[in-house]
């Protein structure tokens, strides 16, 4: 039976996932080679399965070499087989796989699988659900090794605490699960970091556009992404607004 869009990346994000448990209980890696064999595995899973159920569209990967071609199609799918390597081999629950797909330029279908949380989470643009009750005070996900500078700024000003985590696409669902508010990172991504997220974000009634206000924008000659938002709607503009004035001051030393 053919899968829609949003079932096949579902289905392949949770088989992801489930390919890098595999790998980790192995047991047999340190760390940093266990982070470097489960990109290569649930990459080649990942390309190999899209490019079988979609071989019409375009394919866009952290692990795979690019190709131009994507840049002359209308539906590109965009993974990242595990957002969180650093997470995932310290055997953290912070990691994520991201599939999605952009539709002109667009984040349209997405899913973002948590393998690392007990049972297993998928979140997914098909499957929307209520958000929970905003938390008080606010509560706002940075990195956990490197938090950005206006980011850390922007909390202060609004007396929201910050809750360090690692994967983009766990920072993202984690506002979608109740468990922060805003998600604010000005320290660089590329695509393959957002796409699903903001995808899956934006099905479920979040705010997900630049720090300047401008939509997201995907299947792009250069990928780099320097930086997001996605909040709860009532708290976009306070938030677009104190970056403007924060950036700002850092310009003016």
């Amino acid at each position: 039976m053919s899968m829609s869009d949003a079932e096949l990346a579902a289905h392949l994000a949770e088989t992801a996932g489930k390919l890098l448990l595999d790998v980790r209980a192995s047991g047999i890696f340190s760390p940093k080679a266990l982070g470097k064999a489960g990109d290569q595995t649930a990459n080649q899973f990942l390309c190999h399965a899209i490019r079988e159920a979609r071989p019409e569209d375009g394919l866009l990967s952290e692990e795979e070499k690019d190709s131009s071609a994507r840049l002359e199609m209308s539906r590109v799918w965009i993974v990242d087989p595990v957002d969180g390597t650093r997470e995932y081999g310290e055997e953290r629950a912070d990691w994520a796989v991201h599939v999605g797909l952009a539709i002109d330029g667009r984040p349209v279908i997405g899913a973002v699988a948590l393998p690392g949380l007990d049972g297993g989470l998928v979140m997914r643009t098909d499957q929307p659900r209520a958000l929970p009750a905003a938390g008080t005070p606010l509560r706002m996900v940075v990195s956990r090794t490197r938090p950005a500078a206006e980011a850390v700024s922007v909390a202060e000003k609004l007396g929201a605490e910050l809750v360090p985590m690692g994967s983009a696409g766990a920072k993202a669902m984690a506002v979608i699960r109740g468990e922060a508010d805003i998600y604010l990172h000005t320290g660089g991504q590329y695509e393959w970091d957002s796409c699903a997220p903001v995808a899956v974000a934006i099905a479920h009634g979040l705010h997900a556009s630049r720090v300047d206000g401008s939509p997201l924008i995907y299947n792009q000659r250069d990928v780099y992404m320097p930086d997001l938002l996605i909040c709860r709607k009532e708290h976009a503009q306070p938030v677009l607004d104190l970056v403007a004035l924060v950036k700002d001051a850092i310009d003016a030393g």
